[in-house]
């Protein structure tokens, strides 16, 4: 009983100190949350995900300049992730176990998601996976704000498919990302009666598509789906050009992650279309005061994409559940996530949390790349909910699987 009297005397002294300093006090008194930050800051994805830890910073220093979450200033804790498999283990493990943060925002690749997923479901982490990717992930250790297949596939194949015709040829990442993905290319090109005249899947090494090329052209696709992922699958695109493919090209992945349409020779994209729930581009007065900020805060950012937004968003609703719940315990979100109202009014517009997949809603985008690279946008879906996952027999609320589940093994059979 003495010993408690002692602290709490020392405590209290502690907090008498930190007011006395003046307005910076109060903060300082508080323990600071931490946040984790394992995101390749170098290696293959670099280019694509440095952005993603410019708006973890942005989001993070206005949270502390505005008190804090709570009162509590926000800690982050960056490791450089390399676009390694092993050292998102070995991070995660670390930033969890000897850091012990209280949430973590981590990983581009499905295949980097899928290494760390079971040491967070071990330690009972609280990850925040800031990326588009392929969908049916059903556990609530993530917390998931990127976009998914419903989202993205289920607007931009029916309208391609209205507006250049039924043949489709799809080139795939060969991984999870890739192959999870061209079965919901599949699915809805038959739910809609077009026919799929190819599917090729592609190793992340190969830079040569003079065969693929051949391929495409020798089944007279009316558009090709590209779902090619890394800097040596990015050469495609203008080897295509180079052969006068021509062919009008759809994609849930160009464009809104690897700002190829800045990276490549006008004219190699024209006539990519591209479903993504925010790019740089994006015309509305939200997104226009976003980048204004980020660029005066990182002038050095090449492009503020989709994932930049998402993890910017994600700092946001974190802070939202953390001071709605009154503490960090992961329980207490789950509970406030569960009720169904946790949304956020960010950069890409309004988003909010579904309660059972813990995936987000999207304003969808549809971005055009023209001749000239520039973008167009000739359509605009409002509030694309994650619907697949819950519908499938997902529902966190209830039960937590830990699994991923696609379209051929969903969550009723599995």
């Amino acid at each position: 009983m003495h010993h408690h009297h002692v602290t709490h005397r020392l405590r209290r002294r502690a907090l008498v100190a930190a007011l006395a300093l003046g307005c910076a006090g109060p903060a300082l008194a508080e323990d600071p949350i931490k946040v984790g930050v394992l995101e390749d800051q170098s290696g293959d994805f670099a280019a694509v995900t440095l952005v993603k830890v410019d708006a973890i910073r942005l989001a993070a220093e206005e949270i502390n300049a505005a008190g804090g979450i709570a009162g509590r200033p926000i800690q982050l804790i960056e490791y450089d992730t390399q676009s390694d498999n092993t050292r998102f283990q070995e991070f995660m493990r670390r930033v969890l176990q000897a850091d012990k943060a209280d949430v973590v925002f981590s990983g581009f690749s499905s295949a980097s998601r899928e290494a760390y997923r079971p040491i967070v479901n071990q330690l009972d982490g609280l990850v925040f996976y800031n990326n588009q990717y392929e969908g049916g992930v059903c556990d609530n250790n993530m917390i998931i704000t990127g976009a998914v297949p419903e989202q993205q596939f289920a607007t931009l194949i029916p309208w391609m498919m209205e507006k250049y015709g039924k043949n489709v040829y799809t080139l795939a990442a060969d991984y999870n990302f890739g192959q999870i993905s061209a079965e919901w290319v599949r699915q809805i090109v038959e739910e809609n009666g077009g026919t799929m005249v190819g599917e090729e899947f592609i190793p992340l090494g190969v830079s040569q598509f003079s065969q693929s090329i051949q391929n495409v052209q020798s089944t007279k696709p009316d558009f090709v789906v590209t779902l090619l992922v890394g800097a040596a699958q990015a050469s495609y695109y203008e080897q295509a050009a180079s052969a006068n493919l021509g062919l009008p090209m759809a994609s849930s992945v160009n464009v809104g992650q690897g700002y190829e349409h800045r990276r490549f020779t006008p004219p190699s994209l024209k006539d990519m279309y591209v479903t993504t729930n925010y790019i740089e581009e994006v015309d509305t007065p939200a997104s226009k005061a976003f980048v204004e900020k980020f660029r005066a805060r990182f002038p050095n950012a090449v492009y503020i994409n989709q994932e930049a937004a998402n993890s910017y968003i994600g700092m946001y609703l974190y802070k939202e559940l953390v001071e709605r719940a009154g503490t960090t315990d992961h329980d207490a979100l789950r509970a406030e996530i569960a009720k169904g109202d946790v949304c956020f009014d960010g950069p890409s517009g309004n988003v909010c949390l579904d309660p059972k997949s813990q995936h987000m809603s999207h304003t969808i985008y549809l971005a055009k790349v023209e001749a000239d690279h520039s973008i167009t946008f000739p359509k605009v879906w409002e509030n694309i909910q994650p619907y697949w996952l819950g519908d499938a027999g997902c529902d966190l609320t209830k039960s937590d699987p830990s699994e991923q589940y696609t379209p051929s093994n969903p969550p009723t059979q599995g």
